[in-house]
């Protein structure tokens, strides 16, 4: 399964606490992040993340890119909903692209948990091989 990690600024120390707490689960897929996220998160885990550019920098897009594609299975992106973000369009269009895919979507430490357990557990679906 392709997962895709996000995190804002303010939310990249909780990023790299998921993915310690869940590496073993995360270890079995295909990881994706956004530039700054992934560079942190393979540092504090070892794992292996294919890196996009940064978000503002056009890394949102290149995720979305893949959405559009049907590239990816799965989507964390653990916002800041309290500061705001100079490429917001450009989240907003990552967002929707979820929606219209109909990929999963976490947004907050809570609901990624919960994702990474269905994923761990087989209730996401798998869109390569459509199942």
């Amino acid at each position: 399964m392709n997962v895709a990690l996000i995190a804002h600024d303010k939310k990249k120390d909780e990023m790299i606490k998921l993915a310690i707490k869940y590496k073993d689960i995360l270890a079995k897929h295909t990881l994706y992040a956004t530039g700054t996220t992934g560079t942190l998160v393979m540092g504090e885990t070892g794992l292996q993340i294919h890196r996009m550019k940064s978000g503002p920098l056009g890394g949102d897009q290149q995720i979305g890119s893949m959405l559009a594609n049907g590239e990816l299975d799965l989507v964390i992106f653990l916002r800041d909903p309290l500061t705001a973000q100079p490429h917001e369009p450009d989240i907003s269009a990552l967002l929707r692209l979820c929606d219209v895919q109909n990929v999963p979507l976490a947004t907050n430490v809570t609901s990624a948990m919960i994702m990474i357990h269905a994923l761990d557990e087989g209730h996401i679906k798998d869109r390569k091989r459509g199942n």
